[in-house]
């Protein structure tokens, strides 16, 4: 173990970061993967320089990386699983019937409550954006209706239920980390998402009035429903994978399981349905993905994709990712930081400020949600207490910028999944996904308001004391 690393010196660290990656994202125009590695290296140096053995900086990054690999897994199956649904016309089908019953219009808002009501019922943004997202983007291209705003709907829709659902692994973590009942924190957070929401939902409205107005694009949904129907077989029978990926995961099946279960349904309805060869199923196509040969340009620049190597880049990237996240909370430079930003947490509004500002930060530097909203839970808590707050206010707090905002970083495994599994880019999404912008900031507008903010009575104040000095007494004997 090295020595405590003074404040400018972090700063330097971190303004190296984001200079190289700007630079590299802005003005050359690169991947943002060497920036990240050579980030990294700057960072352990200057760990080193205070005392820091590689020895024990390398162990922090594989850690790191090792509480990323769930993600990567999941990364890589979803990859699979999109190549094989299309190989069986299971997308196809999503976006032959969507196109029926959707209009450019109201597009924008039924997808946010689509992709809301999934997650609900899920708990997972990843699987929603991986099934339902997956052809609401093509339903979006077909209609006319922009690329980035499609994604941004799908988003706010599906991180509604990422931090609403009592199964979302994310909601049972920040109600951990905050040290608050599950559904009391579940109960709280209504506060802040059910505005968010409402604001979300006009704002798709709006944007839904100026979409798809001139009759090409009702052309080329024609087209390409003919299209669809001439070249696959489409039948209600093909949902039957998605439906069964969505009851696996409420029925708490582990999601990569599920994920690997819904590619093979896949492959099954390649075989049964659309004629396909078992051996290029699964030899090739979950490799490399579905090729569309229709004939059709629009239809088969919309079908091909997917595929264990499509995700590659992203999965690279995360990795790249977590080697500076690793250096950093080795090192503890993240948790000097956040020690540093408590002196300016004058009243209850700049302390919920603070967790917010602090919750963003990580998912930037660290380029994971657990970390947001492990770290912060870990060093707020007991300011929190002190102030006689509840526990769930601060567990509000995480979720509200900890897990909304995650999915906003390019490099961070949640950006990186989704620009991924849809195709479009972190920054031309970023925009739209509205419910993840204002999310943050209806929970500061309550921080400094004081509504819903509530207080401990002066028995569960005492009930924190008296389990601190149990904690002490227990800490002390071991």
């Amino acid at each position: 173990m090295g020595r405590r690393i003074p404040l400018w010196q972090i700063l330097m660290v971190l303004a190296f970061m984001l200079g190289s990656l700007m630079y590299t994202i802005i003005v050359v125009g690169g991947y943002m993967h060497i920036a990240l590695i050579l980030s990294g290296a700057f960072a352990s140096i200057v760990a080193i320089a205070n005392g820091y053995k590689w020895s024990f900086l390398e162990k922090g990054i594989i850690r790191n990386i090792d509480n990323a690999m769930q993600a990567l897994l999941i990364l890589l199956t979803v990859g699979m699983l999109i190549g094989t649904w299309i190989a069986g016309g299971v997308i196809q089908t999503m976006i032959y019937y969507g196109l029926m019953i959707l209009n450019p219009h109201i597009f924008l808002i039924a997808t946010c409550l689509i992709c809301s009501v999934v997650s609900l019922a899920t708990g997972s943004s990843w699987t929603t954006a991986g099934t339902i997202g997956i052809a609401l983007i093509g339903i979006g291209t077909a209609l006319g209706v922009s690329l980035p705003m499609t994604a941004g709907a799908i988003i706010s829709g599906s991180y509604f239920g990422d931090k609403m659902s009592p199964l979302s692994d994310s909601t049972n973590l920040a109600a951990a980390m905050g040290g608050s009942n599950l559904f009391e924190h579940i109960k709280h957070m209504v506060w802040t998402v059910t505005p968010s929401l409402m604001i979300a939902l006009v704002l798709y409205g709006l944007l839904g009035l100026g979409q798809g107005n001139g009759g090409a694009e009702m052309s080329q949904v024609s087209e390409l429903m003919g299209g669809l129907k001439e070249n696959f077989y489409i039948s209600p029978v093909l949902l039957i994978p998605p439906l069964c990926v969505i009851l696996m995961i409420v029925f708490k099946l582990p999601a990569m399981p599920g994920l690997l279960g819904g590619a093979l349904l896949g492959v099954a309805c390649a075989v049964i349905f659309q004629g396909g060869n078992f051996g290029h199923l699964v030899g090739i196509t979950m490799y490399e993905g579905y090729f569309s040969e229709t004939g059709i340009a629009f239809l088969d620049d919309l079908l091909t994709r997917g595929g264990l190597s499509a995700m590659f880049y992203s999965a690279v990237l995360v990795l790249c990712a977590m080697v500076i996240g690793g250096v950093l909370d080795a090192s503890g430079m993240l948790e000097v930081v956040c020690e540093k930003l408590l002196v300016f947490a004058k009243n209850t509004g700049s302390l919920v400020f603070i967790v917010l500002a602090t919750c963003i930060s990580l998912n930037i530097l660290a380029a994971d949600q657990y970390v947001a909203i492990v770290l912060p839970g870990r060093m707020f808590k007991r300011e929190f207490e002190d102030r006689r707050l509840k526990n769930k206010n601060l567990s509000r707090c995480l979720e509200d910028a900890g897990t909304m905002t995650s999915a906003l970083v390019p490099w961070s495994t949640c950006g990186v999944y989704m620009s991924s599994t849809l195709g479009v880019a972190t920054i031309a999404y970023l925009p739209f996904a509205f419910l993840n912008l204002i999310n943050p900031f209806i929970s500061l507008f309550y921080g400094y308001t004081g509504i819903s903010m509530e207080k401990m009575s002066e028995e569960e104040y005492q009930g924190i004391l008296v389990q601190r000095k149990i904690e002490t007494q227990l800490a002390l004997q071991a």
